[in-house]
């Protein structure tokens, strides 16, 4: 079966990564037809934004499409390219696995964790007016003057509903995938109101599934903790939108970093898979940037695909190259300057080369 899949190449080092994802997972014998679809900074002057509508069309065609890093200007400039995407097209699930790789440098071992974080609301809504504005001063007013009169204004929804449906996404993930455990994790001992209103709406989603998966709560700050002193208690996690950002990252240096940590974004009909990490702009062109996390993330896009074959192929052939440990990239050397080193091409050459010695051994 072909499957027609979207592919944004993104910006900075991301059209490079996303030639050698192409490649790659061509090399699985997955059959994809590839629609190309432009979106990120290198296009702004093009279309006038950075998220042309065709973009959009084309996904909500093809139910599927992969992306490449995309730059976010921080502070200035247009907002988030990745935010707007899951926005528009109510991609409410970020699922991101964090799972140890033998070869990958790391302090910890044995890592398998899920996080599952909403995607659509809290603060990162993108509710917010600057210092002097209109609707800040009336948010001011309202507050009864105990927000001083200088303040921007940053509004965090949390509702009943997204709380639900991300909750028991968490759940139905781990009884299909036979996991044992759903920690929702939020600030609710300060944040009475939204975030007290999240663990609410996980309770009542874990009641469908007592006896079946376990269900507890723990505060943000003190499951950071948790997670570097004893991550092997935890399993699948659930969180609001901000925590789940901050979590994710945290999970990620526990396997190694952003480079081996892949990405997927769901909704009811649509999945958008792309890495965690930004657009190393200043890497452009020099061919050098780890391709890992991406080709996981193709991997996670295949088994949505349910080419199951081509994704466990995949994995596998990864895997070997990371124990191998010679055909990867500076960053996953023990020193970052080793001449023995590959570029970005050449590690995803030799995960195909992986893949061809594993099939005719077979």
């Amino acid at each position: 079966m072909t499957h027609r899949v979207t592919l944004i190449p993104g910006d900075g080092t991301g059209p490079e990564i996303m030639d050698v994802v192409r490649k790659v997972v061509d090399a699985t014998g997955a059959q994809i037809d590839w629609e190309i679809a432009e979106a990120g900074s290198d296009v702004l002057s093009k279309y006038g934004t950075p998220l042309p509508e065709q973009v959009l069309q084309s996904i909500r065609k093809n139910k599927v499409a992969i992306k490449g890093p995309i730059t976010t200007p921080i502070g200035t400039g247009f907002r988030s390219v990745n935010v707007a995407l899951r926005k528009e097209l109510d991609l409410y699930v970020c699922f991101r696995p964090c799972k140890s790789y033998a070869g990958v440098r790391s302090r910890f071992q044995n890592i398998d964790l899920i996080i599952v974080r909403e995607n659509t609301e809290d603060l990162y809504a993108g509710i917010e007016w600057s210092s002097g504005a209109p609707e800040a001063n009336q948010v001011i007013q309202l507050s009864g003057n105990k927000i001083r009169k200088d303040s921007a204004i940053s509004i965090k929804p949390i509702s009943k509903t997204g709380s639900a449906r991300i909750a028991r996404f968490a759940f139905d993930y781990a009884l299909k995938n036979h996991r044992k455990k759903v920690t929702a994790v939020t600030k609710a001992n300060i944040m009475k109101c939204t975030d007290g209103l999240f663990f609410d709406a996980a309770r009542e989603v874990a009641k469908e599934y007592k006896g079946k998966i376990e269900y507890e709560e723990r505060l943000i700050d003190n499951m950071c903790m948790q997670l570097v002193q004893k991550p092997e208690l935890y399993d699948v996690m659930v969180l609001p939108n901000l925590y789940g950002d901050i979590l994710s990252d945290l999970c990620a240096g526990l396997v190694g970093g952003l480079g081996v940590a892949p990405g997927a974004n769901f909704g009811d009909e649509i999945a958008l898979f792309e890495a965690i990490h930004g657009s190393a702009p200043k890497y452009t062109g020099l061919n050098k940037v780890n391709p890992s996390a991406c080709l996981l993330s193709a991997k996670l896009m295949l088994d949505y695909l349910k080419e199951f074959e081509a994704a466990q192929k995949l994995e596998e052939a990864i895997q070997t190259v990371f124990a191998k440990g010679k055909d990867v990239t500076y960053d996953m050397k023990p020193f970052p300057n080793d001449p023995t080193a590959v570029g970005t091409r050449e590690m995803g050459d030799a995960i195909i080369r992986e893949m061809k010695v594993a099939v005719s051994a077979k």
